[in-house]
Formats: C-alpha cells, structure tokens, sequence
C-alpha cells in the first residue's frame, strides 16, 4: 500500500507543479488516443508504475486541462488536493453513509457540512440538504420534492418557470420528472440578462386563466451564459403571492455569499424553498460535488422516503439523518468528507479571499477588455464572468460572428488560456469564467495579452 500511495503521490505532485506550464487545453489527436486505449478484459496483472506511467503520461494530458490556472472556460471546476486526499480517507474507509446508523459518525460530519451550507444561504435551524453528484441531480430532486408537495398525482397540468437563460439541467429535470416540454415556460430576459417581472406575471395569468396549473419557478443565481443573477427578492415575492414552490438554481453563484459583495447581489435567496449549490465550482472542489438544500427538511423526506424489511431501523427525527430518505441513492460515496476536510483545515475565510479575488479579476478583466477599441462587451461581470465579441463594424451578423469565433480560435491556439464561446440573441460572444482557485493576477495578464495579440492578428491579416 505504501510503494503504491508513495508512487501515485510523486505522480500527482509532479503534475500539479508544472499546471502553469502546461497547456490550457489540448485537443489534438484525442480520437487517436482513445481508439489506442480500447483494451479486452485482462486476465493477469500489470505492474502498478506501468499503469501509473499510462495514465499520467497518455490518458490524461489530452483535453481540457480543467485544473490548470488557463481554464477559464465554461464554469471552471477546482481539484483541490486536500479533496483528494478525503476522498482517498473515504474510500478506504469504504463505510456506508446511505444510514445512519451504519456510521454514524461519518455521517454526521456530512451533516455538518449541509449545516454550514444552510447557515450560509441564511436557512433557519428547519433547513436540510443533501450532497449529490452535482447541479443536475439537485436540480432534480428539488423538482420532485415540489411536485410531490404542489401537485396531485396526476401532475401533467403543473407548469414550471424559468428565463430563457436557465441551466439546460432545469429542463432535462422537468423531462426526467415526468412533465411534458410545454409544461416549461420560458421567460424571457432584460438587458442584463435577468428573468422580466412583467413577462412572468403575464404567463401566469394566462396559464390560470386556460385551466394549467403553475407551481414551479426557478430563480438563477449566476447563469452559465453570462453570470446573470436573477432578481431574487422580487421572485420570492411573487413565489409567495402565486403558491408557487421557489427553487434558485446557484450551482455556479451561491458559494460567493460567503462574500459581501455576493451576499448584496443574491439577496432574498434566503426565502427560497430549495437552493443549488455546486461546491466543485465556488469551492473549488473536484467534479461530482453537488448539493440540495430545502427550507423544510420534510419536504424532502416526503418525496423519497421509502422503505423495506432487510432495512435497518430509520431515523424519525432531524438531529440525524438518514440520507437514503432524502435523496434519490441508496448507496452513494462519501462525498461529505471531501467537503469537511478542506473547510476544517483552512476555515471559511480562505475561501472567501479567493472568491473575492475571483470577483475582482473579472472587474480587472472588464475594464481591460474596454481598452482594446476592437472589441464590445456584450455581458459586464455580475459575479465572475465577462462576455465579449468583436465590434460588427458593418458587417452582416454572421459575418461578424465568424470573425469573433476566428478570434477565440486564435486566442486558444497560444494553448495559455482556454475560453469558450456562446450565443446571445443570436449573437456569438466569447466568455471569460474566472474561478479557479489557481487563477490569479499574472494569468489574467497573460489572457489579455493573448487577446490584444490576436486582435492584431486578425487587423493585420485583414489588411493583407
């Protein structure tokens, strides 16, 4: 166990040491790579450090090199190594959190974890939650909870609401929970990108008026498009005064309430009937780090619970919890250790410097972007995303957005950021997402640099 741990370990320090220097993604010859790596079932054994060697030197540097300090693509994810090391805790320990009584003290850690969660967005001491494999299974479950709490058993009059500019997890929930693609109005969206009052009350008058039943809106707190933050305050208050259950989607926003500047922006998320978070974005967590949390612990149970004679003897109360009667898994991985062990030994604080910085740097990154005269902002930071595109300078639009996609091409091909792009009313734009943990000043100076640099490539080929 030791040579094994002590040689994977020189591996990862190795790697995580030479992330500035190497490319903030590599997509070429993937195909090749993967076709290489298709293998039959092996009936002997490999030597360890050939299958270390496999896996650092050929399987894993192709891609998206998501935890390097260039990826400022999509919503940057974290691998923090003090995650790892929980999860290695937790997989040898191999209990099983399903119950409480199984492990009742690793369990309660794990609670723990949904407590700070909750005291965070502001839930009272009711409030309950569950870890999941990310935004699209709490998504989910939310939606069942609501629908079991809001709708009879014949459901299919339940409409739901949500911007045009909601998480696709949202529909694919509304799909898996069982409601048809028209049962989903989407409503469309202001300048800044927020979900319209007036767009919403209208489509709810309406939808009462034709016999459907509204009982689901979704706030969001930091789109993935551009990190618009919807007005929270004023969607609770219609949630209440419509009945409807409020669910805020902050996968990609909800950690920056442990900053000032983040608990101004997401006011009235506390009013909310469920939250998503997604710790493996703002706490710089590995992928799989997803969380649930409801105002009223109940309502979960009521929507999961289930039970069968080769179980053992359920909780009945909340002080501990059984999570198999929360959430959709049985059997699930510990998941709460990997949360517990980097809070624990750097406290809330170090997170919500690096936050902070996060915010900051998008800020930096804006008023950098206005100073080149070739390019527009289409989208000014609301958390830590900035979008921006090419001037039309008269070109027709899909002109125009072919020159900006050349642009983020061009700035990719330099392999020392990573961005991607989107579309805004149709419009393509190139996003800049800063929230790794990894990502500080002098990358932010190394992407402007690459942009100007590209900017002039395309003026000059132009020219030519």
């Amino acid at each position: 166990m030791r040579e094994l741990t002590e040689a994977v370990t020189e591996r990862i320090i190795a790697f995580i040491q030479s992330l500035p220097e190497q490319p903030a993604a590599d997509l070429t010859g993937g195909a090749e790579l993967a076709r290489s790596l298709v293998e039959d079932l092996p009936e002997t054994g490999t030597a360890a450090r050939d299958l270390i060697d496999l896996i650092f030197d050929r399987a894993a540097p192709k891609g998206l090199n998501t935890a390097g300090p260039g990826y400022l693509a999509y919503i940057p994810g974290g691998g923090l190594f003090h995650a790892a090391v929980g999860d290695l805790v937790a997989n040898a320990l191999n209990r099983f959190v399903g119950v409480w009584i199984a492990a009742p003290g690793l369990v309660q850690l794990e609670t723990n974890v949904i407590r700070w969660f909750n005291q965070m967005v502001g839930y009272p001491r009711t409030a309950g939650g569950v870890l999941t494999s990310g935004g699209s299974l709490a998504n989910l479950t939310a939606l069942v909870a609501a629908r079991r709490q809001r709708l009879p058993e014949d459901f299919l009059t339940g409409t739901l609401y949500a911007s045009d500019q909601v998480h696709h997890s949202v529909l694919k929930a509304a799909m898996l929970a069982g409601f048809p693609a028209a049962n989903v109005r989407q409503i469309p969206t202001d300048q800044r990108r927020a979900i319209r009052l007036d767009a919403l009350e209208r489509q709810i008058a309406a939808d009462r008026h034709t016999g459907v039943q509204p009982f689901f809106l979704v706030g969001s707190a930091g789109t993935t498009n551009t990190g618009a933050v919807d007005d929270l305050s004023a969607l609770a208050a219609l949630a209440e005064r419509e009945n409807l259950w409020f669910h805020v989607d902050a996968a990609y926003g909800g950690f920056f309430l442990l900053t000032e500047r983040g608990q101004l922006r997401l006011a009235g998320i506390e009013r909310a009937d469920s939250i998503t978070l997604d710790p493996h974005k703002g706490l710089f967590l590995p992928y799989g780090t997803g969380c649930l949390l409801v105002r009223t612990l109940d309502t979960l149970r009521q929507a999961h619970s289930a039970t069968a004679d080769y179980m053992p003897g359920l909780q009945h109360s909340d002080e501990f919890i059984d999570y198999c009667t929360i959430s959709p898994e049985l059997s699930r991985d510990f998941r709460g250790l990997r949360v517990w062990l980097p809070l624990k030994m750097h406290g809330a604080g170090a997170f919500r410097a690096a936050l902070d910085e996060k915010l900051d740097l998008a800020e930096w990154a804006a008023g950098q972007l206005r100073l080149i005269e070739a390019l527009e902002i289409v989208a000014e930071p609301q958390l830590s995303i900035v979008a921006f595109a090419l001037r039309p300078a008269g070109h027709a639009l899909d002109e125009a957005n072919r020159r900006t996609r050349e642009l983020l091409d061009r700035i990719n091909a330099k392999g020392r950021v990573h961005l991607t792009g989107t579309v805004l009313d149709g419009r393509f734009v190139i996003r800049i997402c800063v929230l790794s943990f990894r990502t500080h000043k002098d990358r932010m100076e190394v992407c402007m640099e690459d942009i100007r640099r590209s900017v002039r490539e395309m003026t000059e080929a132009q020219r030519a």
